[in-house]
C-alpha cells in the first residue's frame, strides 16, 4: 500500500461553510495558487462535481488531470486520478470535524505517484508542500469570506 501524507488545520468556521469552498471548484484558482483552470466535467444528481479537470501550474511541475470525486458526507470529499499528464496516481480527500463553537478541523490526505522516477522522501516533501499550502489557502479563503 503507498504512503500517504496528511496534515490539519483548524478553520474558523462551521464545516458547512469549508464545505462550500472546497466544493466550488470554479473558484480554486483563485485560492489555490498551483490551480490555473477548473473545469466540472460532469455533476451528481445532487449537483455535486464527480469529474473535474484541473490545469496545474507549480513551478518545475505542470499538469492537465482529470480527477474523479466521491462525497463521501456531507463533512469527507475524497478524490481519484482519472488522467494526467505527469501523475501515474493520486488519491486524496478532506475530512472536516466541528472543532469547537463554530470551528472546523480540517485533515487533508494525499498520495501522489509521478510518472518520472522520484525518492521516496523527495515525494513524501512535495506532497507535504502541496497539502500544507492548499490548507493554508482554504483557511484564508474561507475565513476571509466570513
Amino acid at each position: 500500500m503507498a504512503e500517504h501524507t496528511s496534515s490539519s488545520i483548524t478553520i474558523e468556521a462551521a464545516p458547512a461553510d469549508v464545505m462550500g469552498v472546497i466544493a466550488d471548484f470554479a473558484r480554486y484558482p483563485d485560492w489555490t495558487g498551483e490551480v490555473k483552470e477548473a473545469e466540472v466535467l460532469a455533476t451528481d444528481g445532487q449537483g455535486r462535481a464527480e469529474q473535474v479537470r484541473l490545469v496545474m501550474d507549480a513551478g518545475a511541475i505542470k499538469d492537465d488531470q482529470v480527477l474523479a470525486y466521491t462525497w463521501g458526507s456531507e463533512h469527507e470529499v475524497s478524490w481519484t486520478l482519472v488522467k494526467s499528464q505527469m501523475l501515474r496516481s493520486l488519491d486524496g480527500s478532506y475530512l472536516l470535524k466541528p472543532a469547537g463553537t463554530g470551528a472546523t478541523e480540517v485533515t487533508y490526505q494525499l498520495t501522489v505517484d509521478v510518472k518520472i522516477p522520484m525518492l521516496g522522501m523527495i515525494k513524501r516533501k512535495a506532497e507535504k508542500v502541496i497539502i500544507d499550502r492548499a490548507l493554508a489557502g482554504l483557511k484564508k479563503r474561507v475565513e476571509s469570506s466570513r
